[in-house]
């Protein structure tokens, strides 16, 4: 059975072949002692040395076996190794309370699912993450956002024709991001469209992708290998 090592560096060999001019292809191969048993992947180009192909950040894939049985039931509900929940599985306290938080603010705070998704691109493009930009504009669309409105905030954009809601939305992130200060207008006119509850689960949103946009980028996370990166960076 071929090393860890020789089947990670065949994979680069040949995401580096198909680099030029192609989508990013899922790559799979047999499973190995130091994979978990799960396939392995490599995305277009060759990834930095200190990214795993089968993660596509710096974190190896966490074995499931190492989880509780709390731990065990996160692990099991996961798509692939890929993105903020798996990264989390090595503090399951954190993964539990951060997955109540987003599944309240995102599905059962009363926000508009459009201004939801909004709020998400906001801080993606303002952190310059391109892993939840490239996971929550195709998200953004389905919802509703129109595409002027998504090219506004991925293009830093002026905000002047957009609906009011949309353009307090995007001046809320770009500012208390960007600026680490919003000024009094906008927290009026934000006051006044969606009332105070409403600011305060719009903001806390924009502070819950801040953080996992954190954690992705200390990470060096790549987008999955069947993704096309879809967000320019800066």
């Amino acid at each position: 059975m071929r090393s860890f090592q020789s089947v990670t560096g065949l994979l680069l060999l040949v995401g580096t072949s198909v680099a030029a001019g192609h989508a990013l292809t899922r790559l799979s191969e047999q499973a190995t002692s130091g994979a978990a048993g799960q396939p392995l992947q490599a995305s277009m180009g060759a990834l930095p040395r200190d990214i795993y192909p089968d993660t596509g950040n710096r974190f190896p894939q966490i074995k499931r076996e190492e989880l509780d049985e709390a731990g065990k039931k996160v692990y099991d509900t996961r798509a692939d190794a890929f993105g903020p929940g798996a990264i989390r599985l090595y503090s399951p306290p954190v993964a539990d309370s951060m997955t109540g938080i987003n599944e309240y603010l995102r599905r059962k705070s009363g926000l508009d699912p459009q201004l939801v998704e909004l709020a998400i691109l906001v801080t993606a493009r303002e952190m310059d993450c391109e892993y939840v930009w490239t996971a929550h504009e195709p998200a953004a669309m389905k919802a509703g956002v129109a595409q002027g409105v998504i090219d506004a905030v991925k293009y830093r954009k002026p905000v002047t024709a957009l609906g009011e809601k949309e353009a307090v939305i995007i001046q809320l992130g770009r500012d208390s991001i960007g600026k680490h200060k919003v000024g009094s207008d906008t927290f009026a006119r934000a006051v006044k469209l969606f009332g105070n509850q409403g600011v305060v689960n719009l903001v806390s949103l924009i502070g819950d992708y801040a953080a996992t946009t954190i954690l992705l980028n200390v990470a060096d996370q790549h987008v999955r290998p069947s993704d096309k990166p879809m967000l320019p960076i800066p």
